[in-house]
C-alpha cells in the first residue's frame, strides 16, 4: 500500500470536514436556546405590561394587574429605587424599564451564543 492521494486537495467520504457538530447537538442547542429567549421574553412582557397598566392607571384592586405587579416586582426587585424621581409615571418606566432590556439583552445574547457553539 502506498501513501500516494489520486486528488489532493478534495475531502473523502469517510472524513468529517471541519468542525461542524452533529444534527442532534446543533438541535439542541437550537431548543436551549430557544427556551433562553422565551424566558427572556415572558419576563421583558411581564414588565412591559406593568409598565402600560401603571401609566394607563389600572384598577390597583384587580387581580390580574396585581398578579401582573407582583410579578414585576420580582422580576424587577434588583432595580427597585434606581431611579427617584418626582414623577410617578417616569419613576416606573426607568426602574422596569430597566430589567426589561437587560432581560432582553442578556437572554438573547445569552441564545445567540449557544447557537453558536
Amino acid at each position: 500500500m502506498s501513501n500516494f492521494d489520486p486528488a489532493p486537495g478534495y475531502q473523502t467520504y469517510n472524513q468529517p470536514s471541519g468542525p461542524e457538530r452533529p444534527v442532534r447537538e446543533q438541535a439542541t442547542a437550537r431548543r436551549a436556546a430557544l427556551a433562553v429567549c422565551t424566558i427572556a421574553d415572558i419576563a421583558a412582557g411581564f414588565l412591559g405590561l406593568w409598565i402600560l397598566l401603571f401609566l394607563l392607571d389600572a384598577n390597583q384592586a384587580n387581580v390580574f394587574v396585581d398578579f401582573v405587579r407582583g410579578t414585576a416586582d420580582l422580576l424587577a426587585w434588583w432595580s427597585q429605587d434606581i431611579f427617584t424621581m418626582d414623577t410617578e409615571g417616569l419613576r416606573v418606566v426607568l426602574n422596569y424599564g430597566l430589567p426589561a432590556v437587560m432581560y432582553l439583552l442578556i437572554g438573547h445574547g445569552i441564545a445567540a451564543r449557544l447557537n453558536r457553539s
